[in-house]
């Protein structure tokens, strides 16, 4: 029986839920649901991996099955165990569990060799001396037909020999693979002889250090990996379609006792972001980011550190759903996501970014009042906090205009009113300058009867300030983050452009100099705040001496009418 998760009602439910559903209902594979996620370890996950994540491992939880998580570890040229140990943080981080081990297609390096051996035996694979440029020119087009190598016709013992003397290092690299022997007149151009292995020397494997000099090509190792793990059910984005018919041919034709059905999905297309591993890699390599977990990246590592929760992501993935259209996402539907969760859960905070000061002349000097503030404007439960409140504040200088500009403005101005929040009414009263005509403090006055009053005690006024207290305040830095790229599609460019041409160049901004509440003093980082009028921020684990926020949100979106 099918969980009920995958009836009709359900809103996960999709054409893949819907084969799993016709195939335990005709006994297959006994009724079992196995699934794994199989990354490589050449790099941080991104968004689109999140999608993938979310689609196994939620399917094996619905259907009472298992998701493995197994590292496609066969290029060591490209991998390394920093990679390994960032995937399976995020896979954590999203709240997914494996179980007790981690699977790497290295352990199966001495299966996947004898499987080769196989196919040399059955006159299906043979040793090919022609070098990369031979077999693409060989390969032919989607129009043209490929020609044979002249190697093809070689003998199983000679085919054997050379193989294992690839396999013992005395060929250099590049000058002999393993290649299948189907059709190289096959209109599909994965089918023309597909390499099955390569010769690497010099590299030190994460796994299997210097044990092997020959790798195995993805196309041979994913079939027989999901086989020899009883994965019942091979989910794949749309790429790999054209080549389910090789992931096939591989597990016909050698001994094995399962044959997972591979099915594809189309690919998470993000708007205004790159998800595209090599395009990542650049970002970094090139200096363009400041790293795999830049906040500014689409890696699971930078929107944790931006701020956002495995929730909003999870959320976001069921949002966008599974099918086999492609698509492309609007940026904005995964702002949403973040934005409905912290509406909810993040506690209320103040936070003056660009900082002007306020002397409240008619209060007592050196006196410290303690003001109470709600946690939460809708939940009781998050609790208040303590504002400590004095003399001198801090409001932020775009909350005041010496002449109002019009009536839209209802905020601070010469001789008018507004209520600091959760505070007292001033009013402004003078306006300090520098030299330069720049203003650097106002001098106001403090109602002392309009703590807590509000319009129906027939004290009106039309504008609420966010503020902190110049005393207790605690200097920060925040980082205002915004996309990457200024346009929904990074790639399209003018001739002779690269995505690279399209980076935002304001999708950083740093304030050095801003003023937080004090009860931000013991806040953990990652955890996220809305400040208040200002969006939602999240403390980072930085070095520098100050606390330094991220920006993960606005509280709207702001690139809607772009």
């Amino acid at each position: 029986m099918s969980n009920p998760e995958t009836t009709e009602q359900s809103p996960r439910t999709n054409f893949i839920r819907r084969i799993i559903d016709q195939d335990i209902e005709a006994g297959k594979n006994g009724g079992k649901v196995a699934t794994r996620f199989p990354p490589e370890p050449n790099g941080y996950l991104h968004i689109g991996h999140a999608k993938s994540i979310c689609l196994n491992f939620e399917i094996a939880e619905d259907y009472h099955g298992h998701c493995n998580l197994r590292f496609d570890d066969t290029n060591p040229q490209k991998e390394n165990i920093e990679f390994v140990e960032a995937i399976q943080n995020d896979v954590k981080w999203l709240g997914f569990d494996w179980g007790d081990e981690v699977l790497y297609a290295s352990n199966y390096f001495d299966h996947l060799y004898g499987f080769a051996v196989e196919l040399i035996n059955k006159g299906l694979a043979y040793v090919c001396d022609q070098n990369a440029e031979e077999m693409r020119q060989s390969r032919g087009n989607l129009t043209t037909p490929g020609s044979d190598s002249p190697y093809r016709a070689r003998s199983v013992e000679e085919n054997l020999d050379l193989f294992e003397r690839m396999s013992k290092g005395e060929f250099e690299d590049g000058s002999k693979v393993l290649r299948a022997k189907i059709d190289m007149a096959s209109p599909n151009m994965n089918m023309r002889d597909p390499t099955l292995y390569r010769i690497r020397h010099g590299v030190i494997h994460h796994q299997t250090g210097s044990e092997w000099c020959l790798y195995p090509m993805y196309d041979f190792t994913h079939p027989i990996s999901d086989a020899l793990e009883g994965i019942t059910h091979s989910l794949c984005t749309l790429e790999f379609e054209d080549h389910r018919p090789l992931y096939d041919w591989v597990l016909d034709n050698i001994t094995i006792g399962a044959h997972p059905q591979q099915i594809e999905f189309s690919r998470l297309n993000l708007q205004y972001t790159v998800v595209s591993k090599r395009k990542l890699t650049q970002l970094v390599s090139e200096g363009h980011v400041h790293g795999w977990d830049d906040p500014r990246m689409p890696t699971i590592a930078g929107l944790r550190r931006r701020g956002f929760t495995p929730t909003s992501i999870r959320d976001f993935c069921d949002r966008i759903g599974i099918s086999k259209a492609d698509n492309s996402i609007d940026m904005g539907l995964l702002e949403d996501s973040i934005r409905d969760d912290l509406n909810i859960n993040a506690a209320r905070r103040m936070a003056v970014l660009n900082p002007l000061k306020v002397v409240i002349t008619n209060y007592p000097e050196g006196e410290v009042e303690e003001l109470s503030a709600p946690n939460h404007p809708q939940n009781e439960e998050m609790g208040r906090r303590v504002l400590p409140f004095g003399r001198e504040v801090y409001i932020d200088r775009d909350d005041f205009m010496e002449v109002k500009p019009n009536k839209k403005f209802k905020r601070l101005v010469t001789d008018g009113e507004v209520r600091l929040r959760n505070s007292y009414i001033i009013r402004a009263d003078e306006v300090i300058k520098d030299d330069a005509g720049e203003i650097i403090e106002l001098r106001c006055s403090y109602d002392p009867e309009t703590l807590g009053k509000n319009p129906a005690d027939g004290r009106k006024v039309k504008g609420v300030i966010h503020w902190v207290s110049a005393t207790h305040g605690i200097e920060a830095e925040v980082r205002l983050y915004d996309r990457l790229f200024n346009t929904p599609n990074p790639d399209k460019v003018e001739e002779g452009q690269t995505f690279l041409d399209n980076i935002n160049p304001d999708s950083l901004v740093a304030i050095e100099s801003c003023f937080i509440e004090p009860s931000l003093a013991d806040a953990e980082v990652g955890r996220a705040f809305q400040f208040e009028r200002e969006g939602y921020f999240c403390l980072d684990a930085t070095p520098e001496g100050k606390p330094v926020w991220n920006r993960t949100v606005t509280l709207r979106d702001s690139w809607s009418n772009q």
